[in-house]
């Protein structure tokens, strides 16, 4: 069943408002949050923000040794909250690269809203509190990440609007999503051309879907747990041109937005 946050939103304090500027101040808050979250002071807090991509990486077993199968238990079970400091740090030292993708969000976002692979739930966080969003589903494996958001969704008076769920088998999830929300994740997927058929079998017809990916574990292999066979990426292209239309958009960042392609000869 998903995690439904019933907190009075009245007994908890509303950090802060949540938009872009508000994001571009503090990250909804995400310093204060994650201290109290994971019961660090504030300078220990900054140390782990530092190390946190090495200290993910090391967890690694390494790409030889790496068991596709084993992804699932790795992102749920082996990274526990490292995760979030890893992500924490990706999201406060990139903010302005986010702000844009939360600035595409709020135009795209509509009605029931899939997050998938939330991890922190920034983007979960902006969507709920988007007029055109009636309900927001945040999907991840990590239960330290669904933990945190639920907090966090608590603290800012969302908790009626935003589902936490571990995944998509979930029974209590709509059939169909208006929006779907992945970033940052397919590159962490044995098969992501198998998700994006997923997805597209979950997309109400005028849906859109915000998607980006990095195929790549980096120059010097500072990103063990990215997926990088060429086969793998030449699949997911097909199955990416196969099925979805790019929608054209503003915004000078690597998420794109895409709408299911219509059915018939083209």
């Amino acid at each position: 069943m998903p995690e439904l946050i019933r907190a009075d939103s009245a007994s908890h304090r509303r950090d802060a408002a949540i938009d872009v500027d508000q994001f571009l101040c503090d990250g909804f808050a995400l310093r204060e949050q994650l201290a109290d979250f994971l019961e660090l002071t504030p300078a220990v807090l900054e140390q782990r923000l530092g190390a946190s991509c090495s200290d993910l990486a090391a967890l690694h077993p390494g790409a030889v040794d790496f068991d596709p199968l084993r992804v699932g238990a790795f992102y749920e079970e082996t990274v526990g909250t490292g995760h979030l400091l890893e992500l924490a740090a990706w999201h406060l030292g990139s903010a302005d690269y986010i702000a844009d993708t939360l600035r595409l969000q709020a135009r795209c976002a509509v009605g029931q809203v899939l997050d998938f692979g939330g991890g922190i739930g920034s983007h979960a966080l902006a969507a709920a509190a988007l007029p055109a969003v009636e309900q927001v589903w945040f999907v991840d494996l990590n239960p330290h990440n669904r933990a945190f958001v639920a907090e966090r969704a608590a603290r800012f008076g969302l908790s009626e609007r935003l589902q936490v769920c571990r995944d998509l088998h979930d029974p209590s999830l709509p059939s169909r999503f208006d929006t779907v929300v992945c970033l940052d994740v397919l590159e962490h997927l044995p098969d992501p051309a198998a998700q994006l058929v997923d997805f597209a079998a979950r997309m109400e017809p005028g849906a859109t879907a915000l998607l980006n990916w990095y195929f790549f574990k980096g120059f010097q292999g500072e990103y063990p747990f990215h997926f990088d066979e060429p086969a793998l990426v030449e699949r997911f292209f097909e199955t990416l041109q196969d099925r979805f239309l790019e929608v054209f958009h503003p915004f000078l960042i690597t998420t794109r937005a895409y709408r299911l392609r219509p059915a018939g000869p083209r």
